[in-house]
């Protein structure tokens, strides 16, 4: 009878080896995919866009430790002053000083576009749960509700809820998280359905999982990876939607120093004194771009 040791003894003696890098070689194979899923890919850019959401966090968190003038109160003798080393970005119409302002706006942008994704994210998640996991005709209420709130174009859905619920940070924040609910239950129900339909997920059912264990367990942590990196890019997307509810008279009333509001407020001296407009729009677009590169490297890891 041939076993696996006598079948060695008629192997070609220049295969002797064979066993060895042969078995070396799908070690190889198979660690190289595991360390692009799991692995950051570190790129210049990358550095970048953390290096700037990393200093406006530290601004929004420790804004005294980055300047010692006041947001709200102006400095006699200062208005519109042109920067210079005393005011690295000026001042504006009232003597503040403008990189102060900008410092301490970035707790109410960033606050507040944190609180727009997380209302999102868990409504969302939990009605595109529901439409993908139990289907029939809660997916379909679920789902033509979802298309009516996708037809309609998102600053105006913002606007009219803002409407209804009276200006300000908090009331702008809920505003712009309802019109991100619809984005993120459609894809949380099209990933829902996906692992469902797996055949690890059918083998937990057969085993004798109850639906809340199999979808606890099994469907929910292999459906949040793209939804994960969804979320880091509407963040960025939160960013510019509260700068353009501020910019407009939506927002933050004066004279709290949002984004948005701070563009506004420059619009009038364009003119005469131009970083009044240019330093916060140039703080924005760099904080949208950071946050959508970032999302980009998230979304590269669950592939």
């Amino acid at each position: 009878m041939t076993n696996f040791y006598t079948a060695d003894l008629h192997r070609p003696l220049e295969h002797a080896d064979a066993p060895e890098s042969l078995s070396a070689q799908p070690a190889r194979e198979d660690a190289r995919p595991l360390a692009r899923r799991f692995s950051l890919p570190f790129r210049p850019s990358l550095l970048l866009a953390i290096f700037i959401l990393t200093v406006a966090v530290l601004w929004a968190l420790f804004p005294s430790v980055f300047t010692s003038y006041s947001p709200v109160e102006g400095l006699p003798g200062q208005h519109l002053k042109a920067p210079s080393a005393a005011h690295i970005l000026g001042t504006d119409a009232l003597g503040r000083d403008l990189f102060a302002r900008i410092v301490y706006g970035s707790i109410h942008s960033l606050s507040g576009a944190l609180a727009a994704v997380g209302i999102a994210l868990v409504i969302g998640t939990v009605l595109g749960v529901l439409a993908g996991s139990l289907g029939g005709r809660i997916e379909t209420v679920i789902m033509r509700i979802v298309d009516v709130m996708l037809s309609i174009p998102d600053l105006l859905l913002s606007l009219s809820i803002i409407v209804l619920l009276g200006f300000g940070t908090v009331n702008a924040a809920i505003a712009v998280g309802c019109t991100l609910i619809a984005k993120f239950a459609r894809l949380v129900r099209s990933e829902v359905v996906m692992v469902r339909r797996s055949d690890y997920v059918e083998a937990a059912f057969g085993s004798g999982g109850t639906f809340v264990r199999v979808l606890w367990r099994h469907i929910l942590p292999n459906s949040l990876t793209s939804v994960i990196a969804f979320a880091a890019l509407q963040s960025g997307w939160a960013i510019l939607q509260l700068s353009t509810l501020g910019f407009l008279g939506y927002g933050a009333p004066p004279p709290t120093p949002e984004w948005g509001l701070l563009i506004a407020e420059g619009r009038n001296y364009i003119a005469t004194a131009w970083w009044l407009t240019t330093a916060p729009g140039l703080v924005v677009v760099l904080a949208v771009i950071s946050i959508n590169r970032i999302s980009r490297s998230i979304a590269e890891i669950g592939k």
